[in-house]
């Protein structure tokens, strides 16, 4: 149930309902999440790993079960969700997909040590450009701060979303 207003009906407006708890930062967040999907440089497999870790690290149930209409045309099926704890060896992954699964774990989990260790930002430097970083490291802001409000007020835990195509 939650902790804030009361959102009965369907998922969308569990979801979507905190908003009018605080219409202005609500719509900018809504407007920031649009473009993180809508206009990542990301390519979507890598793009939704680095998601599905940070909701594992957030346990947030509705980020977990959130999937992308398009995935499955972009060669994101569920096995990349299901082995998503096990990023750092699950042989399913690219590299790339691995140093991503890896900067979202450690955003979120250890911001200062990622933010010191050359090691990883040598690892990274290859497959990353800076405008990729750039679009990974908003994204993560992203998805940490939302998954953990989410979380946190216990909204939309049992919705399975499906975000809409962009075709």
């Amino acid at each position: 149930m939650s902790r804030i207003g009361d959102f009965a009906g369907s998922a969308e407006n569990e979801l979507a309902g905190w908003i009018v708890q605080s219409p202005e930062i609500g719509t900018a967040m809504a407007g920031f999440a649009h473009t993180v999907y809508n206009n990542n440089r990301l390519p979507m497999r890598v793009r939704e790993l680095a998601r599905i870790v940070i909701a594992h690290d957030n346990e947030c149930a509705v980020c977990i079960n959130t999937r992308d209409a398009d995935g499955p045309a972009a060669g994101v099926d569920e096995e990349l969700y299901q082995h998503a704890d096990q990023w750092r060896t699950w042989s399913g992954y690219s590299e790339q997909e691995r140093i991503a699964a890896e900067f979202a774990h450690r955003f979120a989990t250890e911001h200062t040590k990622l933010r010191d260790d050359e090691g990883f930002w040598e690892r990274a430097r290859p497959l990353f450009s800076d405008e990729l970083m750039a679009d990974l490291a908003l994204s993560c802001a992203m998805w940490v701060g939302m998954g953990r409000m989410l979380r946190t007020l216990d909204i939309g835990q049992t919705c399975h979303l499906t975000l809409p195509s962009r075709a």
